[in-house]
């Protein structure tokens, strides 16, 4: 019974993962997620996850964590001191890399449409899946020259970039389209980019 109810919570995860990223978090309906799961009960989400806000936190914890791990281990690494590069690079490479699977993909267009509510969501989801991530962008708000408003503004600036850059190429692949630049250029090309908005 436990098995076939493990089965059941990741089969709800993985539609509602592709559903929310290729019809939009609010377009796909609860009713959607469970038809498409295989369910008849039209609870199950309920069942499994409390709520449809819950879900969608699951979602994000589920892809957020192994990201973070990899966002810690890559700080970890750079010692005391690292350049304002180094630590944007803690953030795109293992956010980047997600590009490679299409569960990634899904995750990365669904982050993308909730950079809105980016702040609220770092307070929602569990603090192991995003506890690194508010160190390094902690570390990068203090980088920028200007007023404290100023360098917030720099720091949500470069968030936005990271987020629609990689939801737009995760999008183009989906589609089966080639990007212009191989995996490697366009982390690289990005991390460039993201760390120029940081004004260095």
């Amino acid at each position: 019974m436990a098995a076939t109810g493990a089965s059941t919570r990741e089969r709800l995860l993985d539609e509602a993962e592709l559903l929310f990223a290729r019809v939009g978090v609010q377009g796909a309906t609860t009713r959607d997620i469970v038809a498409a799961s295989g369910q008849r009960n039209a609870s199950a989400v309920s069942y499994h996850f409390g709520s449809r806000e819950g879900l969608l936190l699951s979602i994000l914890a589920r892809r957020g964590g192994p990201v973070d791990d990899r966002r810690g281990r890559c700080r970890a690494a750079l010692g005391p001191t690292p350049s304002t590069r180094e630590l944007v690079a803690c953030l795109v490479r293992p956010y980047a890399d997600l590009l490679e699977s299409a569960g990634g993909r899904a995750y990365l267009r669904i982050v993308a449409q909730l950079r809105g509510r980016f702040a609220a969501w770092r307070v929602e989801s569990d603090v192991a899946t995003t506890k690194h991530l508010a160190r390094i962008l902690d570390e990068l708000e203090r980088r920028p020259a200007g007023s404290e408003a100023a360098r917030r503004e720099r720091l949500v600036g470069m968030i936005m970039l990271m987020t629609a850059a990689t939801a737009e190429r995760a999008r183009v692949v989906d589609q089966g389209e080639v990007p212009d630049l191989g995996h490697e250029e366009f982390v690289e090309t990005l991390g460039d980019m993201c760390a120029s908005v940081l004004g260095t």
